[in-house]
């Protein structure tokens, strides 16, 4: 049994502190069943560094090394909502970080490949998805903002960092049919959007709300 703090500092399980994570997440819009499953299931903690793990259900980003952070889940679960997976689709993941978003994907789809542009971060989310179990999500080092041609196409792209606008290669990438989740914009003015290729070269474009993010570094972000 895993023994931590909840929310409010107190000695607490880490199961019953998730089913009250789950809870002020439906509370906060994400009514998706599927969705809510994963989060109450994907341990947080084992994603952030040990020194923060009283935190890791607060709904906060953390900061995860290399000037990265993990986002805040309510963020995650948004993203994750928005893709509407129903099980069998491959996803691209853009920027990997800690690995969480990665582990709540492995759960809601087919495959998943994700890139990570830090080593260190990498390496990190590769022994935190083995150490839980997770052998559909494969984590390549390289620019996210070139996606991953060989393994093309995707049902669904996620983007987990802030881009002056959507990269070309990711938009090349996606399935007919399929939607792209991310942040882009100025960097203090960023917006989460969803775009669905509804034919060869044809896309759709749905604004879900504002946002702030790290940057998207690379060919196709911002320089870094």
């Amino acid at each position: 049994m895993e023994i931590s703090t909840d929310a409010s500092g107190a000695p607490g399980n880490y199961t019953i502190v998730r089913r009250r994570f789950v809870e002020r997440l439906r509370r906060a819009g994400i009514r998706d069943a599927r969705t809510l499953d994963a989060f109450e299931a994907v341990p947080r903690h084992r994603f952030v560094p040990e020194a923060l793990r009283d935190q890791s259900y607060l709904e906060t980003p953390l900061l995860i090394g290399d000037g990265q952070t993990i986002s805040a889940p309510g963020v995650v679960a948004a993203m994750t909502q928005a893709l509407a997976l129903r099980g069998d689709e491959s996803v691209l993941e853009i920027g990997t970080g800690s690995g969480y978003q990665a582990a709540i994907l492995s759960r809601l789809a087919g495959s998943v490949v994700s890139v990570e542009r830090i080593p260190r971060l990498a390496a990190r989310a590769r022994s935190a998805l083995d150490a839980l179990g997770v052998s559909n999500v494969i984590v390549f080092l390289g620019d996210g903002t070139q996606g991953r041609a060989d393994q093309a196409p995707y049902d669904r792209v996620v983007v987990t960092a802030g881009g002056p606008e959507i990269p070309k290669p990711l938009l090349e990438q996606l399935a007919v049919g399929g939607f792209l989740v991310g942040p882009f914009g100025e960097r203090d003015n960023q917006h989460l959007v969803r775009v669905q290729r509804a034919d060869e070269g044809k896309y759709t474009r749905e604004v879900l709300g504002r946002c702030n993010f790290v940057d998207l570094i690379g060919r196709n972000g911002w320089a870094a």
